[in-house]
């Protein structure tokens, strides 16, 4: 009695289901949770980013070399005296 119940109850969930969704429904529903997936993906990259971002912009603040070495890099500074010698890049060639 107790089997009859539950696949009774079973299949009238299945029925509820598909008169509520339909077909169409189910796939617009895994079309979404493919959707929540990528854009979760992208939030884990931009937070990995952001917290990069911030210890750049912390190192900046707070630490003379790390300003040094930026100008240098970046902006191709030098200091008196200095003498920087520019090679071409394996791509160049």
């Amino acid at each position: 009695m107790r089997r009859r119940a539950f696949a009774l109850a079973a299949v009238a969930v299945v029925v509820l289901s598909l008169a509520g969704f339909g077909a169409s429904g189910f796939m617009r529903m895994s079309r979404a949770k493919q959707e929540i997936q990528a854009l979760e993906r992208d939030l884990a990259a931009l937070r990995a980013h952001s917290e990069t971002l911030a210890r750049t912009i912390e190192c900046l603040r707070s630490d003379p070399l790390c300003i040094e070495k930026s100008a240098r890099e970046e902006l191709g500074m030098a200091r008196e005296g200095e003498t920087i010698l520019k090679f071409p890049s394996e791509r160049a060639r």
